[in-house]
């Protein structure tokens, strides 16, 4: 099935999650290496990957939460208690909003940065909306850590939740992520 139904996540839902989160955790560890690997001259073709990749994160985000808006999120067991369904529905929510300010914060000191990220792969330029400035460089850099470390804190409650609901409520709720069915 392609669509999400009221009790499972369909195959497309599935894939951009299966492909979107692991990225992330991968780009922040890849940001943490660069940014505490001594300065070296290949410095600028790290950035210019962790850069690329940001940039088909930002369109396989917004293909997410474009395809959330026309389907059904799969509901929680009946036995969710309400503040429980209120967090588990912030924690999303918070995870995709801070993915799009990491990413958008990344983009703007691409734009800022002297020489700038703009090259994807090589094969065309990103227009970039912020102008060559070094101080600015910096402050959306600092930025782009923060909420990158933000985002893996959400990170951290989404997988301890997937974990609690498959090994100590032992019901199906992270198992309609992994094969769809409930």
């Amino acid at each position: 099935m392609i669509r999400n139904t009221a009790s499972s996540w369909g195959g497309v839902a599935r894939a951009l999650h299966w492909v979107i989160g692991p990225t992330i955790l991968v780009m922040i560890a890849f940001g943490w290496w660069m940014n505490h690997v001594p300065a070296r001259p290949d410095r600028f073709f790290y950035r210019s990957i962790h850069a690329d990749i940001g940039y088909v994160l930002l369109v396989l985000l917004l293909a997410r939460m474009a395809w959330r808006l026309f389907n059904p999120t799969p509901a929680l067991p009946a036995d969710t208690p309400r503040w429980l369904a209120a967090v588990a529905r912030a924690n999303q929510w918070g995870l995709d909003l801070v993915t799009l300010v990491v990413i958008m914060l990344g983009w703007a000191h691409s734009g800022a940065h002297t020489p700038d990220y703009s090259s994807w792969f090589g094969v065309f330029h990103v227009p970039q909306f912020t102008s060559p400035d070094k101080e600015a460089a910096r402050a959306w850099e600092d930025r782009h850590i923060f909420f990158a470390y933000v985002l893996l804190a959400l990170s951290v409650l989404h997988i301890a939740a997937a974990v609690w609901h498959h090994r100590v409520k032992r019901d199906d709720v992270a198992l309609r992520m992994v094969r769809g069915t409930g």
